[in-house]
């Protein structure tokens, strides 16, 4: 009887052991797995997950509850030529890189320029558009010229390069961010600002808004190029949107997309 014990006693041991083993070898298996997830991109194998600030006619904007524009042309195709679906991630411009470090979109593509600053936490893909920024003053304010701007309030979308470059060439404390610029038009309208710095093709269209209200210096303010940027070190990605992006320029798809909103 003693015997038969002992050897139910071991046998259950045994079992019990590889038991322990089994829930161990699962439990690596699942923090695998967690692990590949969290390194994982975003996109299914089939959808790109696109951030955008859809408020940038005629690069990005809403239509009924399309984002639409030059830029979501752009990426179609792209997306067309790469043989995936688009998903697109609308917010704040300010939020776009940072969704890009956290995985929370695969591209951004937002009339963003190229900047040295940027460069240190995005990849940019090759440049697609080449523009402007332009100041909007109202009608009779007086300031006929860039170099009337010095002690002026002027007012940006937060940021974008108007943003930074304000900053930098008239000090932060006359410089007012805003999250869209019709929002910075609109405090223009109201007297709150002297001025609105911001993308040339975007100016344009917010004056004329305002028609006999609002115009346009004659002078550029500052003159840059547009890319789409993807998160640091995906270089899978970003050679397959430099592929599509040149095949775009060589056969005329881009100048045709960009000619059918900028006449």
């Amino acid at each position: 009887m003693k015997k038969i014990l002992s050897i139910l006693v071991c046998l259950s041991l045994i079992m019990s052991l590889s038991a322990c083993g089994g829930s161990t070898t699962a439990t690596n298996q699942t923090e695998a797995a967690n692990n590949a997830t969290e390194t994982t991109a975003v996109s299914s194998v089939n959808t790109l997950v696109v951030g955008t600030s859809a408020n940038f006619p005629p690069y990005e904007y809403i239509e009924g509850n399309t984002v639409v524009g030059i830029d979501a042309e752009i990426v179609s195709e792209v997306a067309k030529d790469i043989g995936v679906k688009v998903k697109w991630e609308d917010m704040k411009f300010d939020s776009l890189i940072s969704a890009l470090s956290a995985n929370k979109v695969d591209l951004v593509v937002a009339g963003m320029t190229v900047t040295e600053d940027r460069q240190e936490f995005v990849d940019f893909s090759n440049t697609y558009a080449t523009a402007v920024q332009s100041v909007i003053v109202k009608v009779g304010s007086g300031i006929t010229d860039i170099d009337h701007l010095e002690g002026k309030l002027i007012g940006v979308q937060l940021g974008t390069t108007g943003d930074i470059y304000a900053s930098d060439d008239y000090g932060a404390d006359h410089v007012k961010g805003y999250a869209a610029g019709a929002d910075a038009v609109l405090s223009l309208i109201n007297g709150q600002i002297d001025a609105v710095i911001i993308d040339d093709e975007v100016a344009k269209n917010l004056a004329n808004a305002y028609p006999g209200q609002l115009t346009l210096l004659d002078t550029a303010y500052a003159e840059e190029e547009y890319a789409m940027a993807v998160k640091k070190g995906n270089t899978k990605l970003l050679n397959q949107v430099n592929a599509s992006i040149e095949k775009l320029k060589q056969n005329g798809t881009l100048k045709r997309i960009v000619d059918k909103y900028i006449k």
